[in-house]
């Protein structure tokens, strides 16, 4: 599977508890289809992310990969403490509401698989089918003390491929990833500045509320309240979310079925055939055999 083309750019208002701030998303497909699937990357990733795996469902959906807020393409936040969940789901609302439809698929990976699961678990949820990528009601504090590890720091670097090759190096448990695969994730989550060096693409005080959380999240209730058809992804080496936390979504909840990624850690990419139709099955309802 190649690295998809270039998506259409758009632009919404999103609101926080400081004011609005302009938030970028990407959209693939026909404009006009209502079949929609909202794609919300990881913590520190964006939007971009998703151009392999949306390129494999424009012939169905239209599909909606937004940066969220500080991320990518996105304005930056006013107050770093407004990077919260509160704000990230009146964004997708808003998200929502552009589309033009009442229902969507949603996919996310990492903290967008927590997001979706907050969204698919509100009565009258728009959410009629939700993939979760690596995550879960629980996670492993072994995940979060490595990512906490370098998230926010702002390294400057003087050249393309010293920013590659730290990306690299932080991005590791995302498995084997091609040549062309690594340039992709990492070109579309750096930026350069005025004075020729690199840095990655997102405002460093988004590692503010994460770092000043003081007690694990459980979002069993949540998980439990979920009623649409949900489908869960897991790298098999994950330190962020266990096989055990795993087993125990499968047998609750909206009860998904689960497919584990050997060789891969936090979090499968959704870069190769291997990964991408499975959630394209489950999103078309299609065998892809």
């Amino acid at each position: 599977m190649t690295i998809a083309a270039i998506p259409r750019r758009r632009h919404l208002a999103g609101l926080s508890a400081h004011g609005f701030h302009r938030v970028v998303y990407y959209e693939w497909g026909e404009a006009d289809n209502p079949r929609v699937v909202v794609c919300v990357h990881g913590l520190a990733r964006n939007g971009r992310d998703f151009d392999t795996l949306a390129q494999a469902l424009v012939t169905t959906h239209r599909v909606l990969a937004v940066d969220m807020p500080g991320r990518g393409k996105s304005e930056w936040l006013r107050d770093a403490n407004d990077y919260t969940f509160p704000t990230y789901l009146t964004t997708l609302t808003a998200l929502v509401a552009r589309s033009g439809t009442e229902r969507v698929d949603f996919v996310g990976t990492s903290m967008g698989g927590l997001l979706g699961i907050a969204l698919a678990a509100q009565p009258g949820s728009p959410v009629a089918r939700l993939v979760v990528n690596d995550v879960g009601p629980i996670i492993d504090p072994a995940g979060l003390q490595r990512i906490g590890s370098y998230v926010g720091l702002n390294p400057v670097f003087e050249t393309y491929a010293a920013i590659e090759t730290y990306v690299r190096t932080i991005s590791a448990p995302f498995g084997t990833l091609t040549d062309a695969q690594w340039t992709h994730l990492t070109r579309t989550n750096v930026r350069q500045r005025d004075d020729g060096r690199w840095v990655l693409a997102y405002d460093p005080n988004i590692a503010v509320p994460f770092k000043q959380a003081n007690s694990p999240i459980d979002l069993w209730p949540l998980w439990d309240a979920i009623r649409c058809p949900t489908f869960v992804l897991r790298g098999a080496q994950s330190d962020l979310f266990s096989h055990a936390t795993a087993q125990a979504m499968a047998g609750r909840g909206p009860r998904p079925r689960i497919i584990e990624f050997a060789g891969v850690g936090h979090a499968p990419m959704l870069q190769s055939e291997e990964q991408i139709l499975p959630v394209v099955e489950f999103l078309t309802g299609e065998s892809t055999d």
